[in-house]
């Protein structure tokens, strides 16, 4: 698997929706164009409410992983 370059890491492990999804939209407005939050989450609502964000702000979803109640994402700045 090729690596990706992580330029913010956000920890929002306890926070409930739509903490999580509030937290990443306001980080990612002050990356450049091309960069990469990678998040951890224990909220399961982020598997559902993380791509449809990504869907409609025109953001990429590039992993989700879940290993016990951890949920890790990356999203990619497009717009």
């Amino acid at each position: 698997m090729l690596e990706t370059k992580v330029d913010k890491v956000l920890d929002l492990k306890g926070l409930l929706c739509p903490v999580p999804v509030v937290k990443v939209s306001q980080a990612i407005k002050a990356l450049p164009i091309g960069a990469v939050i990678e998040a951890t989450a224990t909220d399961p609502g982020v598997l559902a409410d993380i791509p449809a964000w990504a869907r409609s702000t025109g953001n990429e979803v590039l992993s989700i992983e879940r290993q016990n109640k951890v949920i890790t994402f990356r999203v990619k700045r497009v717009k």
